[in-house]
């Protein structure tokens, strides 16, 4: 489903130039794995990029359900990138990212509405799996940190995607819920069918509840002052996850 070859993005603004570099990566149909790395080792920047938020600055390969990204990108076919991006991804941000002026049903159903599509019985169906049925009338800030998040997870899974991408979906919840979501998340995806891409500062954890673990593998400056963080995923290693 998603197949990554010579991926390389690069920073070269007022703060240190970075270069994220993935030489091989490789995710299956309904595949889990988590990513680790400390603060600024380029999670986030690599799941913008496969949430086709950001484009590489390189790429021998980047195939995404059957189509060709890097070319999409090449070609400047944003329109196109948009629609696969609406239809087949769903993002769990940090934070939960809910808008506060819409109600908690309004957000969860909004992947779905710009996917172009509804289906109210989903949006109840994964409120009440997630234990947030009764919240559906209210507004985000009327929720518990825990609340938005697994609204913020009803949300990414409402239209159905094929890859789900969390952005260190514990950061702001107490440790205690932290497992809770980690495994809300795993379960959800995998009732649905989906792929699951979660970036997280805690591996350990990850890896107890059950999420193989690719760790980067970061250098400090060479000659020409670029620090580099390399996520390899060899297809061999994909194959046996």
């Amino acid at each position: 489903m998603l197949s990554l070859r010579g991926v390389l993005r690069a920073y070269r603004g007022d703060a240190a130039p970075f270069a994220l570099e993935v030489p091989a990566f490789d995710l299956a149909e309904g595949e889990v794995l988590a990513l680790a790395g400390p603060s600024g080792s380029g999670k986030s920047t690599l799941l913008m990029m496969l949430a086709l938020a950001a484009p590489p600055d390189a790429a021998e390969r980047f195939d995404f359900a059957g189509q060709d990204i890097a070319r999409h990108w090449k070609m400047g076919r944003g329109d196109a990138l948009a629609d696969l991006r609406a239809r087949r991804i769903g993002v769990v941000p940090q934070t939960g990212g809910l808008l506060p002026f819409l109600t908690v049903e309004a957000n969860i159903g909004l992947t779905q509405r710009i996917a172009g599509r509804t289906d109210a019985d989903r949006v109840r169906l994964l409120a009440e799996e997630l234990g947030i049925a009764a919240q559906l009338r209210k507004r985000p800030a009327e929720l518990s940190v825990g609340q938005r998040q697994r609204a913020a997870i009803a949300r990414a899974l409402a239209h159905r995607p094929a890859l789900v991408l969390a952005d260190e979906p514990t950061a702001s919840v107490h440790p205690e819920l932290a497992d809770a979501v980690l495994a809300l998340l795993k379960r959800e995806c995998a009732a649905a069918g989906a792929a699951l891409l979660v970036a997280t500062h805690d591996p350990a954890r990850a890896e107890r509840l059950g999420y193989p673990v690719l760790a980067c593998r970061t250098h400090a400056p060479g000659a020409d002052g670029i620090a580099r963080s390399v996520f390899e995923r060899l297809p061999e290693i994909a194959e046996a996850a």
